[in-house]
């Protein structure tokens, strides 16, 4: 089943986020891939992910497809112009892909190689529509397309956190407005926020799953806090996974394996998944290295 299909189907979606790797070696994409099989209904792969060189996401969603899995190619505008951008849109199309997940992405300053050359020559909007524009046969320069990719399915983000969130909301009407069909939002770990971020959005008229990152530790919670706008995890959680953690020390100083991290942080997601679902159309999980432990953490939420 398609991602279209699983949406058009009204299930309850879930997605989940892979990064390629920096190199060749895509052992790891593959294990963490074959462990979703069957659970989960999109694979986003993300794109060149916080601005650090690694296999395309081109290349790493046509070796899902040849896995027989439903792969979402994420793509930013940071790194190519709009004729490149097309381009790939177009070469992935011919290459089995049909869901494609439309960001802006981060700066390279943020990257791991500071004298890269940002682009940005489009942004997340006008790359909806340049996408939007070859499923309906031209390309931005206006020149028919010989054949067109008519069902490329289109995506986009938004960040219900934000603060102020009219900005968000502002743009993503225009988002959808340019031909975004789905909705993947920025981490969410306040169930009241996501309600009211949900009823402010109640006429957007497309699928808005909910973005999860697995917490690793309570580091993690607070840097997120510091550092990633629109995020916002409660000071609640942040003690769970501190007390985690020393229950962690303790077991190590014993020669023990604790794994209470681990642990609780499948408890804390699938928790959160069963008080999001009745707010959203889906979930999308951003494990950021712990992919294997997506199963768990669905069984955990009772999918």
């Amino acid at each position: 089943m398609s991602l279209r299909e699983a949406v058009e189907s009204e299930k309850f979606v879930v997605t989940c986020e892979v990064a390629p790797p920096k190199g060749v070696n895509m052992e790891h994409v593959t294990d963490e891939a074959e462990l979703l099989r069957g659970r989960v209904d999109g694979i986003n792969v993300t794109d060149l992910q916080a601005a650090c060189m690694r296999v395309s996401s081109l290349a790493t969603c046509v070796l899902l497809k040849q896995m027989e899995l439903e792969p979402i190619l994420q793509m930013v505008c940071r790194d190519r112009n709009r004729l490149a951008l097309q381009s790939e849109l177009l070469s992935a199309y011919a290459l089995g892909v049909r869901s494609v997940l439309c960001l802006t992405g981060d700066h390279v300053v943020l990257g791991d190689d500071v004298a890269a050359k940002p682009v940005f020559d489009l942004d997340s909007v006008s790359l909806l529509q340049a996408a939007q524009g070859l499923i309906e046969g031209r390309d931005l320069g206006g020149n028919e397309l010989e054949s067109t990719p008519t069902d490329m399915y289109l995506g986009a983000i938004v960040t219900p956190g934000a603060d102020p969130v009219e900005p968000q909301i502002y743009k993503l009407h225009n988002k959808v407005r340019a031909g975004a069909r789905f909705v993947q939002t920025q981490a969410v770990y306040d169930v009241d926020t996501l309600a009211r971020f949900m009823d402010r959005v109640s006429d957007v008229g497309v699928p808005i799953l909910a973005g999860i990152v697995l917490l690793k530790s309570a580091g993690m919670a607070r840097y997120m806090n510091a550092n990633v706008a629109g995020v916002n995890v409660p000071q609640a959680l942040i003690k769970e996974m501190a007390a985690a953690g020393e229950k962690d020390k303790a077991a190590k100083a014993e020669g023990k394996k604790g794994d209470f991290k681990v642990k609780t942080s499948i408890d804390i997601a699938g928790r959160l998944i069963r008080e999001l679902k009745p707010l959203c159309r889906g979930i999308h999980l951003m494990p950021l290295g712990w992919g294997h432990h997506v199963p768990a953490v669905l069984e955990a939420a009772g999918i």
